[in-house]
């Protein structure tokens, strides 16, 4: 039990002895490590053994009696059969669609599960169909019994949550169907619309709704879907027209910016942020002192001082801007209203021309001109329209219909109604029932293409009739496939079908009795009750009957309204037919027109490209000759600083001055030539030398020969060679700003020609395009011509005809005029409106006439005044100063700000140098102090010393005495003078140490 393992010995009825315990049961059960057995004990029937280990393990084992112990058995193996070579050999199953044995063993299981289970289904329906019976007995007897007793259905159920349950289920049960079916339901689904998109949303049902009581009738329009001509064009409203009017808008807007915008200058404001470091650095945590107070407030006054010098400099400024924006703003003498200038010429490019279209004077604006883009634009647009209004009317009478049904679905409710109350009164009381309407065919003809059960079925049976035709030993597999579906219904709807007989049956009967019943005379309190049901009855049934003819008589209301809105709107539809077919009239004559248009506006496009090109040239050749100018303006403005100087360096009174300034200006001649000759040299290498030589005669006018004046290595006596030096590099200096020049003005020259030319060019290409406009303008107006030669279909009523001819209606009407009664009230209001904008405009000027007088007087008012405030100021000029004098000016540089500042620097630095000087003998001081205490340690230390040097010398002669003295009286203390001798030595050793210190420090 140690190791965990479990003995078992069979007990006899002998006793125990040795033999006896030789057999036994032996079992290792648990750990042989960690499970002893803790505990063993018997069930309380000794049927069983429990025992319980260390290792948390408990095991269970049956106790048998010797009855029960199995015995042994021994197995006998059979010899083997002989003969077996002569038999035959089982064949083998070949047949691929054979059973294997476990396919068979399966199949038997199957079937044995499938036969227990419908022998159970066949006991559910036994009693299932036990308890119909019974159900159908109790409805039965309730029916028997009188109507005052009879039970409701309700109270028949024993618990409503079963039912509940049972909904639930079959909810979930229809879910679960519908997820497994739901790829395919949305295949067939997808390809039953692919159907009806290819077969019959290609058709168009015409819907006619009938009234109920009259034979109105309204119909639907048959639409027809718009053009896709004209509709893929509609978004895009940008024409050659449009392209060409915004490059000539651009055009114009770019020449009208070119102005000159003046600069403004903003006064420069001079901070003070160095005098405010300043004034930081010089604050101190302690009290300032007198003298950084005074340098701090010499800071604010120089602070205030350029704070007022800028304000006042600005405040300057600000005025010439002022006077400078006021002088420029100042219209001139000829000046015209930029803002009129601008409303007149929209005015007369949006007012148009109300002269007949027929006149030869009539001009056409930008957007009245006409072209294929924009006549298609609009019959698109209008076929849209008539689309979208057809359309809508189509919804409205589709409503009108499902009005119908929805109206026919409450008759048919109302007169069930009616006939449920007049089962309950007599036959002489019955009003007559109002007949129930009927749908017509053409009110729903889309049920024409929608196949229903009875159409399936009559499919079938053709099917079926081909089939037998053509395949009279077997049907055809659609016969099979409609069979399927529709001939299969499964075994609980006939169930269901049976008891709804049954409980029809037992209804009848119960009937039949109740009348049997009822046959007994009714007490005075049935008859009371019977009579005011009666009267209920009564008044539901007249009430009802209205109800049903308020229905009938509300649709035909409805339809009769949408019949004349309708009618009225087919008028409008027919206008906009003829609308239509004038307007593709008009498009094919803009087709025929089309291509000579198309070429006057590429020629018109090609003008302004060119026109485009040569104005950008333009303004570059027109920059470049500014750049030119500018160069040449710096180039002299170079010479005469050359002349200056060359002034400045001879100085006054030079006796040199006509001598340097002849080399100067001949110099500069010579040096022209000979580049001249050396030019002409090249052209003609074969002529001599003596031909050319400079003109003497033109050189001696220019004074001096040529071997004195122009020769650059001598000197005039008397004169300086630095002068004559400087002389030559200026004469240097002027020949290449007189080179440059030169060919920055025939750069000018050579520009301002091509400016010329293009500027030419530029009228030429301005005067073509005028007169391929004035033809564009000329063909418009053909155009316009040959679209106003088209008839248009006008319809007119009588009362519209006002062009009468002594109370009578013309004949002719070619001079007649047709306007829309919109145009005519526009024109009658826009009389009104001029004649009012006139006065208004009158009333207008006569003001600006008087402000003008007014203004012209107070100009000269004020004019006056200010002659006589300046001579006031002049005078009083001349009486304080003696002259005239600039005010602004003299407040500008009343004060020298400069200088003001290097003052207060110059006190800075002093007074830094002051603190600086004043550091330093402190610093003296205390060293100074510092000196003569170390002095004074010094002098003590050496008095110290010199005091060792006694106390050292006293030590030893006593030394000395006492090692020469033999006395008897110290013979008996010889071990205390020792004592005393090594005592002195040590001291002695230790003061020298001492004085030896004290000497480092002194050194």
């Amino acid at each position: 039990m140690q190791d965990g393992s479990l003995r078992a010995y069979p007990l006899r009825e002998e006793g125990l002895s040795e033999g006896a315990l030789k057999d036994y049961w032996y079992l290792n059960v648990h750990d042989n490590d960690n499970g002893q057995i803790r505990g063993i004990c018997c069930s309380h029937d000794d049927g069983c053994l429990i025992t319980c280990g260390g290792d948390g393990n408990i095991f269970t084992f049956d106790l048998l009696s010797e009855e029960e112990v199995p015995k042994e058995l021994k197995v006998t193996i059979p010899p083997p059969r002989r003969g077996l070579e002569k038999e035959k050999a089982t064949e083998d199953i070949k047949d691929p669609d054979a059973y294997t044995i476990e396919e068979y063993k399966q199949k038997k299981e199957h079937e044995r599960k499938m036969k227990e289970a419908e022998e159970k289904k066949n006991k559910k329906r036994e009693e299932l169909s036990a308890l119909r019976q019974d159900f159908v007995f109790l409805l039965q007897k309730n029916q028997e019994l009188p109507k005052h007793m009879q039970l409701h259905r309700e109270e028949f159920e024993m618990d409503r949550r079963i039912f509940e349950e049972l909904d639930r289920q079959t909810l979930q049960r229809i879910q679960l169907v519908q997820k497994q079916l739901a790829w395919e339901h949305e295949k067939q689904f997808v390809g039953l619309q692919k159907l009806q998109t290819q077969f019959r949303d290609a058709l168009e049902f015409t819907l006619t709704v009938h009234a109920i009581q009259s034979n109105h009738q309204i119909s639907t329009y048959s639409l027809l879907t718009v053009s896709e001509k004209y509709a893929q064009n509609k978004k895009q409203e940008d024409s050659k027209g449009a392209v060409l009017k915004e490059k000539w808008t651009a055009l114009k807007e770019a020449e009208q910016a070119e102005e000159d915008i003046s600069r403004e200058t903003s006064p420069v404001h001079r901070g003070s942020v160095a005098f405010e470091n300043e004034a930081e650095r010089l604050k101190t945590p302690d009290v300032r002192k007198p003298t950084t107070r005074y340098i701090e407030s010499r800071h604010q006054k120089i602070r205030r001082l350029i704070e007022k010098y800028d304000a006042l400099k600005a405040k300057i400024m600000k005025r010439r801007a002022e006077w400078h924006e006021l002088y420029k703003s100042k219209p001139r003498h000829n000046h015209e209203n930029s803002k009129d200038a601008e409303e007149i010429k929209e005015a007369r490019e949006n007012i148009g021309c109300y002269r007949l279209k027929s006149a030869t004077n009539y001009t056409l604006t930008e957007d009245e001109r006409i072209n294929t883009e924009k006549k298609m634009m609009q019959l698109a647009i209008l076929e849209d329209l008539i689309h979208k209004t057809k359309v809508n009317m189509n919804k409205e009478i589709v409503s009108l219909r499902d009005l119908k049904v929805s109206t026919i679905d409450e008759i048919k409710s109302l007169v069930k109604e009616v006939k449920s109350i007049q089962a309950n009164l007599d036959v002489s009381e019955h009003l007559p029932i109002p007949p129930i309407p009927q749908l017509h065919p053409d009110e729903v003809p889309e049920k024409i293409v929608e196949c229903s059960s009875d159409v399936l079925l009559k499919f079938k049976e053709e099917q079926e009739a081909k089939a037998k035709l053509e395949e009279p030993l077997e049907g055809c597999p659609s016969s099979r496939a409609f069979r399927h579906v529709f001939l299969q219904t499964p075994p609980l709807e006939e169930g269901y079908a049976m008891v709804q007989a049954g409980d029809a049956s037992a209804v009848v009967t119960g009937k039949q009795e109740a009348f049997e019943m009822e046959k007994v005379e009714p007490t005075e309190m049935e008859l009371e009750i019977l009579k005011r049901e009666k009267i209920k009855n009564l008044y539901l049934q007249e009430t009802l009957i209205k109800k049903i003819n308020t229905l009938v008589i509300n649709f035909d209301a409805e339809l009769r309204l949408l019949r004349h809105k309708k009618l009225k709107m087919d008028v409008q539809m027919k206008s906009a037919d003829l609308r239509c077919i004038t307007c593709c009239e008009e498009l094919l004559i803009l087709k025929k027109l089309e291509i000579h248009e198309d070429l006057l506006e590429e020629q018109i496009c090609a003008i302004i490209n060119k026109q485009e090109d040569i104005h950008s040239k333009l303004k570059s050749y027109l920059a470049q000759m500014e750049d030119r100018k500018c160069e040449i303006v710096m180039l002299e403005e170079r010479e005469k600083a050359l002349y200056a100087s060359f002034e400045a360096s001879l100085g006054e009174n030079n006796e040199f001055a006509d001598v340097l300034t002849d080399i100067l200006k001949k110099e500069v001649e010579y040096v022209m030539k000979e580049e001249e000759r050396r030019k002409a040299g090249e052209q003609n290498e074969n002529e001599e030398e003596d031909d050319e030589k400079p003109d003497l005669k033109t050189d001696e006018e220019n004074g001096g020969s040529e071997s004195i004046v122009f020769d650059d290595s001598i000197c005039p006596e008397g004169c300086s060679d630095d002068l004559f030096l400087n002389t030559i590099q200026l004469r240097q200096q002027r020949i290449g700003i007189e080179k440059a020049l030169e060919e920055e003005k025939k750069a000018a020259a050579d520009l301002k020609k091509e400016y010329n030319a293009l500027a030419i060019k530029a009228k030429e290409i301005e005067i073509s395009l005028d007169r391929t406009n004035r033809e564009l303008e000329a063909f418009q107006w053909e155009k316009l011509h040959k679209l106003n030669e088209l008839d248009v279909v006008v319809p007119l009523r009588l009362h519209q005809v006002q062009c009468l001819v002594d109370g009578e209606m013309p004949r002719d009407f070619s001079q007649a005029l047709v306007f829309t009664n919109q145009s005519l009230q526009y024109l009658q209001k826009r009389i009104v409106d001029l004649r009012n904008e006139k006065i208004m405009q009158r009333e207008i000027h006569k003001k600006a006439k008087e402000q003008h007088k007014q203004l012209l007087q107070d100009k000269k008012e004020m004019e006056m005044e200010i002659q006589g405030l300046e001579e006031r100021c002049n005078n009083l000029m001349m009486e304080k100063f003696g002259r005239l004098v600039d005010f602004e000016a003299v407040q500008v540089h009343s004060v020298n700000i400069p200088m003001e500042q290097m003052k207060v620097r110059i006190m800075e630095k002093e007074y830094e140098h002051f603190v600086e000087l004043k550091e330093w003998e402190e610093r003296i001081v205390v060293l100074q102090h510092q000196l003569t205490k170390l002095t004074r340690e010094n002098t003590s230390k050496l008095h110290q010393l010199n005091r060792f040097c006694h106390e050292k010398h006293q030590l030893e002669t006593e030394l000395e005495s006492l090692t020469t003295g033999q006395g008897g009286e110290f013979e008996g203390t010889r071990s205390a003078d020792i004592k005393e001798t090594a005592r002195l030595e040590s001291r002695l050793m230790h003061m020298t140490c001492e004085v030896a210190l004290l000497r480092e420090e002194i050194s």
